[in-house]
């Protein structure tokens, strides 16, 4: 009987030491904020400012880490093989769902969860400002008269640049070669004239915009952009075309939902954060937040559409076993 009284004692008092010493709360050491772009860019540009606002609020280190490969598929899938626990972020796009569809990786866009989106930003059809087309309308003409001779620059096959271009293309009835020039090719193969026109994200698009070297004929987006007020929407003219640039977080699969919650409530105030909203009033995207729930729904409608138009293009790359 005494040997049990002590062995119930000492298993007590472990219980209560146990109880005085709680888990580490999060975060508990710096946090790897993964970019899937190289330096220099508009998501590194993004991405690092988010991270320095972030790190105000969680009270410990964010370092951004450049990760760029395969249209985003180097970061994705690092974060998908990276330790729960929230001190791995991603930087995600819309290439969370365009390099997924287009097979770069071997698993689809929710591998991941998605702690929520920060901003969204039209992706504006340009030309070079001394180019002959002054309205889409004179563009798709053009288009028509010449098929398959006019050239329509991007950011790569099967990005979100891409994606829009051929939504649009095939929208307007144009038959146009698209280009894939990279992220620093894309405007440069414009202002040189090998491409007649490019997508581009707003952001990549805004300063050779404003300096009249390149002017804007368009934005698939569902409303004017208060940058570029004059532009009309595809909408406007009569075509069912919408595809927006967004930006959010990613975790790995199976985080904390306490730690997620940590985490969107310091996305969410950095985004709002005074230095966050100056970049986006001079970039032109729009901030607009949204929680897991939201986002989650977002991306499921968003990846039933990048689906539908890379089959048309024979694009699409499935997953499951044959």
């Amino acid at each position: 009987m005494k040997t049990l009284n002590i062995v119930m004692a000492g298993a007590l008092a472990l219980g209560l030491f146990a109880a005085a010493v709680p888990a580490k709360a999060f975060p508990n050491g710096p946090i790897e904020f993964t970019i899937p772009f190289g330096a220099g860019g508009g998501a590194d540009i993004e991405g690092r400012l988010l991270a320095k606002e972030m790190a105000k609020v969680l009270g410990v280190p964010l370092a951004p880490v450049n990760k760029p490969g395969g249209g985003g598929a180097i970061t994705y899938t690092y974060i998908t093989n990276s330790k729960p626990d929230g001190h791995v972020l991603g930087w995600n796009s819309t290439s969370v769902l365009t390099t997924t569809n287009l097979g770069n990786t071997t698993f689809d866009y929710d591998a991941m969860d998605h702690i929520g989106r920060v901003e969204y930003q039209p992706q504006p059809f340009v030309v070079r400002a001394d180019a002959k087309w002054n309205s889409f309308k004179e563009f798709v003409a053009a288009c028509k008269a010449a098929p398959g001779k006019l050239k329509v620059a991007n950011s790569g096959t099967g990005s979100s640049t891409h994606t829009a271009a051929i939504m649009l293309m095939n929208a307007a009835g144009c038959d146009v070669i698209h280009l894939p020039k990279g992220i620093k090719g894309r405007n440069k193969s414009v202002l040189n004239g090998e491409a007649h026109a490019m997508i581009a994200p707003l952001t990549g698009a805004v300063r050779l915009t404003k300096a009249k070297k390149l002017k804007i004929l368009l934005m698939p987006t569902a409303n004017r952009s208060p940058l570029f007020p004059n532009v009309p929407t595809a909408k406007e003219l009569g075509y069912d075309v919408e595809l927006d640039l967004f930006r959010g977080l990613s975790v790995p699969k199976g985080t904390p939902n306490d730690v997620k919650m940590k985490l969107a409530d310091a996305m969410t105030k950095a985004a709002k954060s005074e230095a966050f909203m100056a970049l986006a009033k001079k970039k032109g995207f729009t901030v607009a937040p949204m929680g897991h729930k939201e986002f989650s729904a977002f991306l499921a409608a968003e990846d039933a559409k990048v689906k539908k138009i890379f089959k048309s293009a024979g694009l699409y790359r499935s997953k499951k076993p044959k």
